[in-house]
């Protein structure tokens, strides 16, 4: 990939117009993809190319590939290994090409990173570029370890990187102001190809240098990542309980930031960030990316690094004609009732009223029912207000049977029901209303198709232990997932969503640890966040380490309760 040369004349554009392409220098932030700036995703989105990230290992990683959900889906990547150390000519390259280039950068582009060679190489060319800043981890990562930088009566943080092997150690502990050590590499990397101080010998610099061997520290890894981790200690100590962090599996390096400070105030209680419930914890979602979206969102706000596994693909019913006639009743006034015990029921429904030019106003004169909030929620999406739902406690179908009124022949001038669902339900609903004196129309709305196996990896991990909690939906995703990947191991967390769900996954020899109380998502992920935090507080009360499900000795297999 060799850039063009300075004198070579860039492409005309569809006016016949020179063009001369454009470089944007993005901060990506400390770690999280969250930490993006809304201006630098919307650089994303324009780019034609996307010089990546040069990370010091595949954990930290794995944290940005979000990123790249940004672009279009032609834009053109490049890691910059690719580049032969000449990082800067290939933007500048595909610049003088018309293209629009991004350069990403950890962090900040001006701060620890090399941002101000391409905007010069940018202006030496007379490449329009702008540089788009970022959180950089200097403050963003103090931010997430609970660490202010300037507290009380404190007006001086210095900020320097432990690879420049020439700083002014005796300088630098001098005085109260803050200090941040960044280590953009492991502290055992630069120490070996720096010379610059490691952690053991960081402390004991500046203890030579007159700071006291009590001066309460911090070393945060992995900042604003799910896989943060923060030892708080003082000089003298850091080092033991460093390795004693290791020990307890604690021991990713890179990237990591040393804290010293009045703001470093020695307590182990862990930060705001570090102390919700769920945090770290890896919770497989058995459902679609889209269909999972407000789980994982959930989740993902206590702490949680959710991953999706779709264990079942939603089809339309093998013949059309069941659902030709209940869409022709409906219009005609067949029915006094239509019940939906699903999101996806809802939508087939309203795609096939599309189909027929149809909308919510032919629902005029029936009642709807609705299973739970969100088979309820997409119904006021599409324009029709539930009559009927069971209470937040008993959303499934035998609760809804419970708040159903029997058929009155006096007072219901109408006897059947339109039931649309999927081709393998459960009976409960159906059945209920038959004993309450309606005739039913059970009609296939659709068909849920076992979906491929996943991964290996994920296979291994669910079988294995590597998942700290599984969150079931419904009765199919648990069939499904012990069907494509086994059963989940002893030591995770098994959740349902309700009554029925839990049933099936004790058929299947599950344990369930967490029942939401109503049928929601919602309800689902704070009800396992509750159990969650419970889990932390008994072992701080027992004086035992907060332990993920994952980390807890295996061996023994999971028991029905």
């Amino acid at each position: 990939m060799n850039p063009q040369s300075a004198n070579q004349e860039p492409p005309p554009n569809a006016a016949g117009e020179s063009q001369r392409g454009h470089v944007a220098l993005v901060g990506a932030g400390p770690g999280d993809a969250e930490l993006l700036t809304l201006r630098g995703a919307s650089a994303l989105a324009r780019a034609d190319v996307v010089i990546n990230l040069r990370e010091p290992g595949p954990e930290l990683a794995k944290h940005r590939e979000p990123l790249l959900r940004h672009c279009s889906a032609d834009v053109a990547v490049i890691d910059p290994a690719e580049c032969g150390g000449e990082i800067d000519d290939v933007a500048v390259g595909h610049a003088r090409e018309g293209k629009r280039v991004v350069r990403l950068y950890s962090g900040d582009p001006l701060l620890g990173c090399r941002g101000a060679e391409l905007a010069a190489a940018c202006r030496q060319s007379g490449i329009e570029y702008e540089i788009v800043p970022g959180l950089s981890a200097a403050t963003a990562v103090p931010a997430f370890a609970g660490v202010p930088l300037l507290p009380e009566d404190i007006s001086e943080a210095r900020i320097v990187d432990a690879s420049d092997s020439g700083l002014d150690w005796e300088r630098l502990a001098h005085g109260d102001a803050s200090l941040v050590v960044m280590f953009p590499d492991s502290p055992e990397g630069v120490d070996a190809r720096h010379s610059g101080p490691g952690f053991d010998r960081l402390c004991k610099t500046l203890i030579a240098a007159g700071k006291p061997a009590s001066t309460p520290v911090a070393v945060v890894r992995m900042g604003s990542t799910t896989e943060q981790t923060t030892v708080t200690s003082t000089l003298q100590r850091l080092s033991a309980d460093l390795k004693a962090a290791d020990a307890k599996g604690h021991n990713a390096t890179t990237p990591a930031l040393f804290l010293m400070g009045k703001g470093v105030t020695g307590e182990k209680e862990p930060s705001w960030f570090e102390g919700r419930p769920l945090f770290g914890w890896r919770v497989l979602v058995p459902r679609t990316k889209e269909q999972a979206a407000g789980l994982s969102d959930r989740l993902y706000g206590s702490g949680a690094v959710p991953e999706s596994v779709p264990t079942i693909s939603v089809e339309p019913p093998r013949t059309p004609q069941q659902m030709e006639r209940a869409v022709r009743g409906l219009v005609t006034g067949r029915y006094q009732w239509v019940a939906f015990t699903s999101v996806n029921a809802v939508k087939a429904i309203r795609e096939r009223f599309e189909e027929y030019g149809l909308d919510a106003r032919a629902f005029a004169g029936v009642k709807v029912a609705a299973v739970g909030d969100q088979t309820a929620a997409a119904l006021r999406e599409f324009g029709i207000q539930p009559d009927l739902t069971p209470p937040p406690d008993q959303q499934s179908g035998s609760g809804l049977v419970e708040v159903w009124p029997p058929y009155d022949a006096e007072l219901d001038p109408i006897e059947r029901v339109l039931l649309p669902r999927a081709d393998i339900a459960t009976e409960t609903l159906s059945a209920g209303l038959s004993g309450l004196g309606w005739e039913v129309d059970d009609v296939t709305a659709y068909r849920t198709v076992r979906a491929a196996p996943p991964p290996a990896p994920v296979r291994e991990a669910i079988k294995g232990g590597g998942f700290d909690a599984v969150l079931f939906t419904s009765s199919s995703t648990v069939r499904n997932l012990v069907g494509i990947a086994g059963k989940p191991h002893n030591t995770t967390v098994i959740g349902v969503i309700g009554p029925e769900t839990a049933k099936t996954a004790q058929e299947f020899g599950l344990r369930v640890d967490v029942t939401a109380p109503k049928t929601s998502v919602s309800a689902l992920a704070q009800a396992l966040a509750e159990y969650g935090a419970a889990q932390r507080a008994e072992a701080v009360a027992a004086g035992k380490p907060a332990l993920k499900p994952s980390q807890k000795r295996r061996g023994r297999r999971r028991k029905t309760v």
